[in-house]
């Protein structure tokens, strides 16, 4: 029996998070008596203190916005795809032999892909082989090694900026994505990301809330001249759900993968580190979508 755990997910804002719902849903069906997870709302100021606090009482951490790359020199290691897209969203604190170890993963590549592959299970992908990434941060930079892994290496970034970041895994992965710039209040701009993303094969966007909403008008107004979406968008955002954009996806004929199932899939790989026990997908699975109804 195991002796009884905490674990968190940490971030700013934090109260959206359907973590806790995923990971309790889990311990719970694997039989972790006393075993709980929380969210703490956590800057990236107040980041080191949290780390330092870590003890044997805890299983680990799950990180989000601003935190990925922050926590990266706060830990003793970090695993491969860690180290290939310089983004950590998972810490499992270890016994080492003669103090605590902080293992640094990323589990968000594996919940990208496989929610990719949940829907080309189904009903096959597109014939295009181009896939778009809307965003630049440290999911943009996982989804770059998730799409890599679903064989669509043609891959067209479209942000305000490139960073460093993207260009390391790019090169890292022995890829050249293209950029397109976009400023969603430049109309001349937005339509090209539009006209891009209706041709594509996968869309997946990575924006924080709201961001591409500008861009679910222009989908719109391509569906209303009877231009048709062919592709599969992911959209990370469940909260709203269906976001602005999916819902404009899916008018033009697109099919879309909802946010949450990446967020399911990441978080079950995140179980199974922590525990060191299977994922009980299919409690989780039931959790989440009482928790979105």
């Amino acid at each position: 029996m195991q002796m009884p755990r905490q674990a968190a997910v940490l971030g700013q804002p934090i109260g959206h998070s359907l973590s806790p719902v995923l990971h309790n849903a889990a311990y719970a069906a694997l039989g972790l008596a006393g075993w709980r997870y929380t969210a703490v709302d956590t800057s990236e100021a107040a980041l080191p203190e949290r780390i330092a606090a870590l003890d044997e009482t805890w299983a680990g951490l799950s990180l989000t916005m601003p935190l990925k790359q922050a926590v990266i020199p706060l830990l003793d290691e970090i695993d491969a795809v860690a180290e290939v897209t310089q983004a950590v969203n998972t810490v499992v604190v270890a016994e080492g032999r003669e103090r605590l170890v902080l293992k640094g993963h990323n589990t968000d590549a594996l919940g990208l892909s496989q929610a990719l592959l949940e829907v080309f299970f189904d009903e096959g992908s597109s014939d295009s082989e181009t896939a778009i990434i809307l965003g630049s941060g440290a999911t943009a930079v996982s989804a770059l090694v998730a799409l890599a892994d679903v064989d669509y290496p043609n891959t067209l970034v479209i942000s305000r900026s490139y960073p460093e970041t993207l260009l390391h895994t790019a090169s890292k992965l022995g890829l050249s994505p293209r950029h397109l710039a976009l400023d969603i209040g430049k109309p001349k701009q937005a339509a090209q990301a539009v006209e891009a993303m209706a041709t594509a094969g996968v869309v997946v966007s990575t924006t924080p809330a709201h961001v591409a909403d500008p861009l679910a008008d222009g989908l719109l107004a391509l569906g209303a001249i009877g231009e048709r979406c062919d592709g599969v968008l992911l959209d990370v955002v469940y909260d709203p759900r269906p976001t602005a954009l999916s819902a404009a996806w899916a008018e033009a004929g697109g099919r879309v993968v909802g946010g949450e199932r990446m967020l399911l899939h990441q978080a079950a790989r995140q179980v199974e580190l922590m525990t060191g026990l299977p994922a009980p997908l299919e409690a989780m699975d039931t959790a989440l979508q009482n928790a979105l109804a």
